[in-house]
C-alpha cells in the first residue's frame, strides 16, 4: 500500500505539472496576442483606416503610395466656369496630389489600432481655384469705341479655367458675336451715307477704301488679357485696320463722316474736281478728263470714297490699252487712289479736253490733269486724304 507521504508527492507532481501547463498555455496565448497586435500595428502604420476619403477617393486599407495613385488617377483635380457655374474635371495629365502631402494626411488620421471613424479631406488647391472662378464671374471690361462705351461682362465667356496664376478664357462665342455686332454698328469701311457735294446737291456715297473696321482677332487678343489682368477698360482705337495700299485705320475719330474737312471731290458727271482744306475750297479744276464711260473694259474711274495711297514725281505708268497691247506713260506728278492703278496724273499726251471727252475717249479709269494746272493739284494733295468720286 502506497503510504501517505507518497500519495502527497503524486498530488504535487501532478499539481506542478498542470501550473506548467496552464502557464505554457497563457505563454502561448500571449504569443498569438502579442504576434496579432504586432501585425495590427505593423499593418496600421502602413495603411489607411477604412473610413478614409482624399479629395473624394476612398483610400481606406491603402498604402501612401497606393492611395497617392489612386487619387492621381480618379480625383477632380481642376475646375472650370461653366455658364456661370463651377464644374470639376479630371485632367490626366495634372497631378491632384503628390508622395508628402499624402504622408501629411496618413499621419493626420494614423491610429494605432483600425479605427471606423470617419476622415474627409478636402483639396486646398482646389478651394483656391473655385475662389479664382468665382472671382471671375464679377469682372467687366468697358470697351470705347467711336465715342462709344460697351460695357462686356464676364458672362459673355461661358468657360473659364484657371492655371498657372493665369485666366484662359476657352469659349468665347458669345463674346465674339458681341464684338461683331459693335463692328457692325462703328466700322465705317462699306459704310454708305449721304454726302453734300460742292454744288449743292446731295448724293449717296460708299466708303471703298477709305475709312476703317475693328480689328476684331486682334481686340479678341486684347480682351481676353484684360479680362485676365483684371482691366476695366480697354481702348478700341489702338486696334483697327484699313484696307488699300495702307492697313492703317483712315477717318477713324473725324467728323463729317470720318471724312473730316480735307478731302477731294470729283464729279463725273461735271467734269470737275475740288480740293478742300480744313474746310476751305483752295483749288478748283473743271477741265479735267476721268475714265471712259462708255466701254466694255471697265475703264470708268471708279464711284466711292477712296484716298490717296502716295505722291510720287516723276513715274511711269504701265498697263493694257482696249486692244490688248501695253502701255508706258511717263508722267511728272503721280497720286494713285486705287490698287488697280487710278490716280491723278498729268496726260501731256491728251488734244481732247472736252466736258465730253470721258463719253468715249477718257482715260483707263485715271482722272486726267492737264500738265499746265497738275503742280498745282499736286501742290495740295496730301497722302491719305479721301478722295469722294460721285
Amino acid at each position: 500500500m502506497e503510504s501517505r507521504l507518497d500519495k502527497d508527492k503524486i498530488k504535487k507532481s501532478q499539481h506542478r505539472t498542470i501550473i506548467w501547463v496552464i502557464a505554457a498555455i497563457i505563454l502561448i496565448v500571449l504569443g498569438i496576442g502579442g504576434w496579432k497586435i504586432h501585425q495590427t500595428l505593423t499593418y496600421t502604420s502602413q495603411h489607411f483606416n477604412q473610413n478614409v476619403r482624399i479629395y473624394g477617393i476612398k483610400v481606406g486599407g491603402l498604402t501612401v503610395k497606393q492611395a497617392e495613385n489612386k487619387i492621381n488617377r480618379q480625383s477632380k483635380n481642376t475646375a472650370v466656369l461653366l455658364n456661370g457655374r463651377i464644374k470639376l474635371r479630371h485632367v490626366a495629365t495634372l497631378k491632384a496630389i503628390d508622395a508628402a502631402t499624402t504622408k501629411k494626411f496618413f499621419n493626420q488620421q494614423h491610429t494605432s489600432f483600425p479605427s471606423k471613424q470617419s476622415y474627409r479631406c478636402a483639396s486646398t488647391n482646389l478651394h483656391k481655384l473655385r475662389q479664382r472662378l468665382l472671382a471671375f464671374k464679377q469682372r467687366s471690361v468697358t470697351y470705347k469705341i467711336n465715342g462709344h462705351d460697351y460695357k462686356l461682362p464676364a458672362s459673355l465667356v461661358k468657360e473659364v479655367a484657371y492655371a498657372n496664376g493665369h485666366y484662359q478664357l476657352l469659349k468665347t462665342d458669345d463674346l465674339e458675336k458681341r464684338l461683331k455686332d459693335i463692328a457692325k454698328e462703328n466700322d465705317t469701311l462699306g459704310k454708305s451715307y449721304d454726302f453734300t457735294t460742292p454744288a449743292g446737291s446731295t448724293v449717296r456715297v460708299t466708303n471703298q477704301s477709305y475709312g476703317w473696321g475693328i480689328w476684331q482677332s486682334a481686340t479678341l487678343k486684347v480682351l481676353k488679357k484684360a479680362f485676365d489682368e483684371n482691366k476695366t477698360s480697354l481702348d478700341g482705337s489702338k486696334y483697327l485696320y484699313g484696307q488699300g495700299y495702307s492697313t492703317a485705320a483712315h477717318g477713324y475719330g473725324k467728323s463729317n463722316h470720318g471724312l473730316g474737312h480735307t478731302y477731294i471731290v470729283v464729279s463725273i458727271s461735271q467734269q470737275k474736281a475740288w480740293f478742300y482744306r480744313n474746310g476751305h475750297n483752295v483749288l478748283t479744276i473743271s477741265d479735267l478728263v476721268t475714265g471712259t464711260q462708255d466701254s466694255t473694259t471697265g475703264d470708268a474711274t471708279p464711284k466711292g470714297v477712296w484716298y490717296i495711297m502716295y505722291k510720287q514725281s516723276p513715274s511711269t505708268l504701265k498697263g493694257q490699252n482696249d486692244d490688248g497691247s501695253s502701255y508706258f506713260s511717263e508722267v511728272k506728278y503721280w497720286m494713285p487712289f486705287t490698287l488697280s492703278g487710278c490716280g491723278f496724273h498729268d496726260a501731256s499726251w491728251r488734244t481732247d479736253w472736252s466736258k465730253t471727252a470721258y463719253l468715249k475717249g477718257g482715260s483707263h479709269g485715271c482722272v486726267n490733269i492737264k500738265p499746265s494746272e497738275i503742280k498745282s493739284v499736286w501742290n495740295v494733295v496730301e497722302t491719305g486724304e479721301p478722295v469722294i468720286i460721285y
